[in-house]
């Protein structure tokens, strides 16, 4: 039977939810890899929704989940609906929407608070010793969420003050290259820079392709 990845989406689009180039990449990993792509994400209003042209707040309300739905075709669940046994591993893409919409990193800094469902989601994960991915950003829920029982190893990049912040939560940030993967064996947990460092989506793409592949190991 085919493995079951959980990919947790924050939204549609870089400014304001799932950065889509790393969404899509993460989710063409899984599909080549053999496994199934399970989409999730929070019921609830984004945090703010932004025109990504002129880069500037819209002033609108829109639902994290519906929007994401854009980028998973339809096939979405709420993930406050789903638990650790539906699935074998998670992948959480990047995007300001893991900082806005996932966690409040974006607004509250090292104060910041994580969405109860993708919360309890990634508890009963690291519980059922299920491997955990992040991109980009995303690492910042990790470190909200285990920080200060588990000291994860993660990586943002190589930005000082994101790396400062994760340590500041608990965290043990690793300065990477584009190119790696930090890998926390003990704690099952996956990650790399993405578009933190990326300048293309070649880059993107093969970022995406190392998390998949060293969580589908761990699975």
């Amino acid at each position: 039977m085919a493995k079951k990845i959980g990919v947790v989406l924050s939204g549609c689009g870089v400014m304001d939810g799932a950065e889509i180039h790393e969404a899509v990449c993460t989710m063409l990993a899984i599909d080549r890899a053999g496994a199934e792509i399970v989409c999730l994400a929070p019921n609830k209003d984004q945090l703010d929704v932004v025109n990504h042209v002129a880069n500037t707040p819209q002033g609108e309300k829109r639902n994290v989940m519906v929007e994401a739905a854009r980028i998973a075709r339809g096939r979405i669940r709420d993930v406050a609906t789903v638990q650790a046994s539906d699935l074998d591993a998670v992948v959480l893409p990047g995007g300001y929407g893991a900082a806005k919409n996932l966690c409040t990193f974006a607004v509250d800094g090292t104060d910041c608070k994580v969405d109860p469902g993708v919360r309890t989601l990634l508890l009963e994960m690291h519980a059922a010793k299920k491997p955990i991915g992040a991109l980009c950003i995303a690492p910042a829920a990790l470190a909200a969420v285990f920080g200060r029982d588990l000291h994860p190893d993660l990586t943002i990049g190589t930005d000082e003050g994101t790396a400062r912040a994760l340590e500041k939560m608990g965290a043990k940030h690793v300065k990477t290259a584009v190119s790696d993967i930090v890998v926390d064996r003990k704690n099952k947990i996956v990650t790399n820079a993405c578009y933190m460092l990326a300048t293309r989506i070649s880059e993107v793409a093969a970022g995406a392709e190392k998390v998949v592949k060293a969580v589908l190991e761990m699975a």
